[in-house]
């Protein structure tokens, strides 16, 4: 099985259940939902999630997935343009991610530091 990994908060997953799937903001504003792989997922929840309280790890069965999957570069952030000069690829999910396909919710704290560290996912 391969997983990738999306931090959202535990209100937006509880409301997710209610409809049967997952929409983050981010795919109404780039067209996608930004995921991360194992290794990924720490560095982008302590540049972007830093402090933040409240938040679940979302692991994510690709082979469970019902919208396209793709491998990208990271975002520019003038542009919004996938970086095809950059070799870290990021996966991206083009739709809702179905509530099937999501095989753990694991709890995100902070440390006291504001920074995270990997559950046991």
């Amino acid at each position: 099985m391969t997983t990738i990994l999306h931090i959202t908060s535990m209100p937006e997953w509880q409301a997710a259940l209610a409809v049967g799937a997952y929409r983050a903001p981010s795919l109404e504003k780039d067209g996608f939902i930004h995921c991360s792989t194992r290794e990924q997922v720490l560095p982008v929840a302590n540049n972007f999630y830093r402090g933040q309280t409240d938040l679940v790890l979302l692991v994510i069965d690709v082979d469970l997935l019902q919208s396209p999957l793709k491998w990208e570069g990271p975002i520019n952030p003038v542009t919004g343009e996938a970086e095809t000069s950059n070799d870290k690829l990021f996966p991206h999910i083009y739709g809702a991610i179905d509530i099937e396909s999501v095989v753990n919710v694991a709890a995100f704290p902070p440390k006291a530091d504001g920074t995270f560290d990997l559950p046991d996912v």
